[in-house]
């Protein structure tokens, strides 16, 4: 889980604090865990065993990762409307390159999320999958695997929330520049456009700003009640 959920993910996280932070929830973990018997971790059952703990592990930090990549996708969508898609940055969290609205996106999110202690709940869901699905033969069933899947829809969905207003807004301002264009041909609307289109983009990335924040930390209790749904998924 600590190889693709955020912020622990994310490649300005080193590595070495990455392991050592596994080892001591490890370590911390092992006192309460009800031991598996008569399994020899070097034999094919323990491989078994210990394929089904990645794929869960995987499942719960892939589910935040799409709440996390929502953003990218708005961001995206807001600045190819508003004439910043050729500005990019790299992004810390996944190593790629994104544009720079998705980049303020991400960088805001990220300390929403740990204001709201997400990077502490995280571990905390690590405990509650034990519970739920102690270590054994028996990983996640099929219903479980296919809500991973199915919540890949959430990221498009929270994304065309995140960017309608402002993508909505900029549409209305190119129809006005075409209507322009129309009524004076002598005008370059490229000149005056392009500047325009970017002020207004600005202007408008602060004033939608208060609902993104509530859709973000919507979605990120959607992801943690959602992987705790799939690793439970097909049991009592």
């Amino acid at each position: 889980m600590l190889m693709i959920a955020p912020i622990y993910a994310a490649s300005s996280f080193p590595v070495r604090i990455r392991v050592v932070l596994a080892v001591l929830v490890t370590a911390s973990l092992y006192p309460v865990l009800e031991p598996v018997k008569g399994v020899d971790p070097v034999s094919l059952q323990g491989f078994i065993i210990l394929a089904h703990q990645v794929v869960i592990g995987a499942a719960m930090g892939f589910f935040l990762q799409m709440a996390f990549q929502l953003l990218v996708i708005a961001g995206e969508a807001i600045a190819m409307t508003m004439g910043l898609g050729f500005a990019r940055m790299m992004d810390p969290q996944n190593g790629v390159q994104v544009p720079v609205v998705a980049q303020y996106f991400i960088i805001i999110a990220t300390l929403l999320f740990l204001s709201m202690n997400g990077h502490l709940l995280l571990l905390q869901m690590i405990i509650k999958s034990f519970d739920i699905l102690p270590v054994s033969e028996v990983g996640m069933t099929r219903d479980g695997i296919w809500q991973v899947v199915s919540w890949g829809s959430q990221m498009f969905v929270g994304a065309i929330l995140v960017a309608i207003p402002a993508v909505t807004a900029l549409l209305m301002v190119n129809i006005a520049m075409g209507v322009i264009t129309r009524a004076a041909p002598q005008l370059n609307i490229f000149a005056v456009g392009f500047p325009l289109m970017l002020l207004l983009g600005f202007v408008l990335l602060v004033l939608t700003l208060p609902s993104v924040l509530p859709q973000f930390a919507n979605q990120v209790s959607h992801a943690f009640d959602a992987a705790i749904a799939a690793v439970s998924a097909g049991r009592s």
